[in-house]
């Protein structure tokens, strides 16, 4: 697998398009720091880890509706493995005028784009969710 952001972020999209309550992945720090800033923000219910049935470290993720609508309606990968995104602190985007929520890679750990400024840092941008 190149690029296992890209894959938790596709498992919880097509988990939620179908109404799964529950949708696992393969463990790794930084997915357990995406999806701790997903929760943050209430894009999900939460998270925790577990042996998997092959006896590798998942995540097993619970996925939260609104009125029996998914509350993610979009998940965007935006820095992949072939292109990389970097933006300063006054460049990282909004999105969607503020309603959406940029996740960033920084310096001092992987936060929101509203904590990425006003803790004045800027990072790589790993995807964008409404």
């Amino acid at each position: 697998m190149n690029d296992p952001i890209a894959d938790m972020l596709t498992r919880i999209r097509n988990s939620s398009m179908r109404g799964k309550s529950t949708v696992t992945t393969p463990a790794s720090k930084l997915r357990a720091w995406v999806l701790d800033v997903l929760a943050d923000e209430g894009y999900i219910r939460g998270y925790e880890s577990v042996t998997g049935a092959d006896g590798h470290p998942a995540i097993v993720i619970s996925l939260k509706y609104f009125e029996g609508e998914p509350v993610i309606r979009e998940l965007k990968r935006v820095s992949k493995p072939g292109r990389r995104v970097y933006m300063g602190v006054k460049d990282i985007p909004s999105v969607r005028q503020g309603l959406g929520v940029s996740i960033v890679s920084t310096p001092k750990g992987v936060m929101s784009d509203a904590a990425a400024r006003s803790a004045n840092v800027g990072g790589e941008v790993l995807c964008t969710v409404f």
